[in-house]
């Protein structure tokens, strides 16, 4: 059956043949209504509609404009039904992580060029992993795109067998699944690199908890400060990855009396919480202490923050990502051995650094 076909029963079905819904509505335009508008088959609209190369410059203007004079928007749905596909990539994403929010702008972009949509859904503080996912699979969502997901390597490849799974912005030790994400040790470390050339010794780190990205993030904050000659000078905090778990952190050193020259925090959220407690402390950034945070993302560019932070390349990972989806499901590619595309991340030095004396 195809897609006119599928989009006629429902009409008809809605109306009953009367050119209204039942409820007397006026009913939604069809697509025989825009191809009426224009003079064209059905089909020549449907393969302009679908952005399907071969109908002219002319034409194309022509039925773009009938259908939004007309108000038409495809039925997915139908679509759907008739291809037996749904070319929908499904997004898991933390609902608190502005980085995240900046992943998926750029995972829309990268989809809509090679024809696919996304679907999001949310881990918040009540929604865990498994419900974001299954939730996904319940929209048939043909591949599944992570971003930083906690749960362990065996469960995701469990999960790969359902559907191709891509992980965004973790290392999977020894798993066969696709992973994009940014060495994570190097961003930290070219932060350290950067705060000694800065005359720094006294540089503490605010970690993020268990999670696989906190354990190589302060793995390269402690190979760092040992390589530069400042084991005996190594501290960590205990944090998570929120603005509570920095300013915590800060009243903590604030309490202590003595506080380091610099912070090196887990990500921009936490940075801006050691910001906020350290500006309520009267101490200033970067005068009397530096503070540098992970991610780069939105608020991290702000003129109040102005933070030095490491960018991960959000755009370059979520392309990768939606390649690497696509090559899983792409017939005629049909990759079936995992890969792991590791990016280099990259220092942006900004206003809350700077050399001591």
């Amino acid at each position: 059956m195809s897609h006119e076909e599928i989009r006629a029963g429902e009409a008809q079905m809605e109306d009953g043949g009367s050119g209204r819904h039942q409820n007397g509505a006026p009913k939604r335009p069809r697509l025989e209504d825009v191809a009426a508008r224009v003079g064209l088959s059905a089909a020549s609209v449907s393969l302009v509609l679908r952005g399907v190369p071969g109908p002219s410059e002319r034409t194309r203007q022509r039925v773009l404009k009938a259908a939004a004079d007309l108000g038409y928007q495809a039925d997915r749905t139908a679509s759907t039904l008739a291809s037996r596909r749904s070319r929908l990539l499904g997004v898991m994403v933390d609902i608190h992580s502005p980085f995240h929010a900046e992943l998926v702008e750029h995972l829309h972009t990268a989809a809509e060029e090679v024809g696919y949509d996304l679907v999001l859904s949310t881990l918040t503080r009540t929604r865990d992993e498994r419900t974001a996912v299954d939730t996904l699979l319940a929209f048939r969502s043909e591949a599944l795109i992570l971003l930083g997901p906690t749960a362990p390597a065996d469960a995701l490849a469990v999960l790969d067998n359902k559907a191709p799974v891509i992980v965004v912005g973790r290392r999977i030790a020894d798993a066969a699944l696709d992973v994009v994400r940014t060495a994570d040790d190097d961003g930290v470390s070219q932060t350290i690199d950067h705060l000694v050339g800065l005359g720094h010794r006294e540089i503490v780190h605010v970690d993020g908890g268990k999670g696989v990205i906190a354990t190589d993030r302060r793995r390269g904050y402690r190979t760092a400060m040992r390589r530069h000659g400042l084991g005996d000078h190594i501290r960590v905090l205990a944090g998570d990855n929120t603005e509570a778990a920095g300013e915590r952190a800060a009243r903590h050193l604030l309490d202590g009396g003595r506080l380091p020259t610099a912070v090196v925090a887990y990500n921009d959220q936490c940075a801006i919480g050691v910001l906020a407690a350290l500006a309520r402390a009267g101490v200033a950034v970067p005068g009397e202490v530096s503070v540098a945070g992970y991610d780069d993302d939105t608020f991290s560019r702000l003129s109040c923050f102005n933070l030095t932070t490491v960018s991960q390349n959000a755009r370059e990972q979520a392309r990768h990502a939606v390649t690497a989806a696509v090559e899983r499901l792409d017939q005629d590619r049909n990759r079936t051995e995992p890969r792991e595309v590791v990016l280099t991340p990259r220092l942006v030095v900004r206003g809350t650094t700077a050399g001591r004396g």
